[in-house]
């Protein structure tokens, strides 16, 4: 049967068939399209219609370092009772936790290895490589930072030692792709501390406590506890503003949601914007998409019973003439929830 087809393809086409070569590559069409900043598919299928996800060029192709994750155990959303407690959860691809450091205790300089992809989180990770040890860790990715570059961190009391000439000079040369704009500051609250005068390099990637960094600088990473580990600002496109600093006491930062708070001088803070910052415009196209993400479906009330939902029962599409609420009854828009207010919070974030 195969044989009568090549047959009469070869009559129907003539000279027009030409074999491949031994070696030659197979010409493919492409299927999907990247412009740098989103991935588009071509509508194969109706799920790939709308698909699109963030460029990825950049990012390195192959997996983690093995050291550098753990495994994640999953749940389905139960507690150790066996009953649910976070509701959607379950299913979903097996992955592995990133072990990203949000400390950055370790003095030195450091060298981006490469950037990945973290499935674990919206931003993206980078792998950074000591100088000097060559360990190996993990750190957020900012704008603007790329394989080569050397970032460093100013929250160990070793580096808060004056830098040498050659220091200097070393790190300057192992840094080729240099931010634009760069600068130094001198830390006049670690020169009364310590007895000597610190100099910071303010680059993008690198970690100082806020009394370190200058205002008006954009940082992430910030910690909520002197010397703590980041809390505030990890997710992609984050970022917060120093409004005032000082050699002690308590410094204030302005979030992306418009609050202003309080965070001691000695947490940390790293220079920049977290990067991947088209991650919200991203957009799945698919259910299951979604559930291989470990997502399940989510059943409105008002598809529900009585004794299901506060929307549920009655006739037709009516929730009983009630105002929107949770499955427990708590207003869902605009109710307040929140019984003591937080004193380290200087401006609440502006709300509808």
């Amino acid at each position: 049967m195969f044989r009568q087809a090549i047959q009469w393809a070869s009559a129907a086409f003539g000279s027009r068939l030409r074999p491949l070569a031994i070696g030659q590559p197979v010409r493919r069409m492409a299927n999907t399209t990247d412009d740098g900043q989103f991935k588009s598919w071509k509508p194969l299928a109706p799920t790939l219609r709308q698909r699109r996800m963030t460029s990825r060029k950049e990012l390195h192709k192959g997996g983690p370092v093995r050291e550098l994750t753990v495994a994640k155990r999953r749940t389905g959303g139960r507690n150790n009772t066996g009953r649910i407690t976070c509701r959607h959860r379950g299913g979903g691809a097996k992955r592995r936790i990133r072990l990203v450091d949000f400390r950055r205790k370790e003095p030195g300089p450091q060298q981006v290895v490469r950037l990945e992809y973290d499935p674990g989180r919206s931003a993206h990770i980078a792998l950074i490589k000591h100088m000097s040890t060559g360990k190996l860790s993990y750190i957020l990715a900012p704008v603007g930072l790329k394989a080569g570059a050397v970032v460093q961190s100013y929250m160990s009391p070793e580096s808060v030692a004056a830098e040498t000439p050659a220091d200097s000079a070393e790190v300057a040369e192992a840094d080729s792709t240099e931010v634009p704009g760069a600068q130094e500051y001198t830390s006049e609250g670690l020169k009364r501390k310590t007895g000597t005068q610190q100099r910071a390099t303010l680059d993008v990637g690198n970690c100082m406590p806020l009394k370190m960094v200058p205002i008006g600088s954009v940082v992430h990473n910030v910690g909520l506890h002197p010397f703590g580990r980041a809390q505030l600002a990890r997710s992609a496109g984050a970022a917060a503003q120093v409004l005032f600093t000082a050699p002690t006491g308590l410094a204030q930062i302005k979030l992306a949601s418009g609050e202003i708070r309080r965070v001691p001088v000695d947490a940390c803070a790293t220079l920049g914007r977290v990067g991947n910052a088209n991650h919200k415009h991203e957009l799945l196209g698919s259910a299951g998409a979604r559930r291989r993400r470990g997502w399940r479906p989510t059943v409105r009330g008002t598809a529900m019973n009585t004794h299901d939902h506060p929307h549920g029962g009655g006739r037709g599409k009516s929730k009983g003439n009630k105002h929107p609420r949770s499955p427990w009854g708590k207003l869902a828009k605009g109710g307040k929830t929140r019984l003591k207010p937080n004193s380290m919070v200087v401006r609440a974030r502006p709300r509808r």
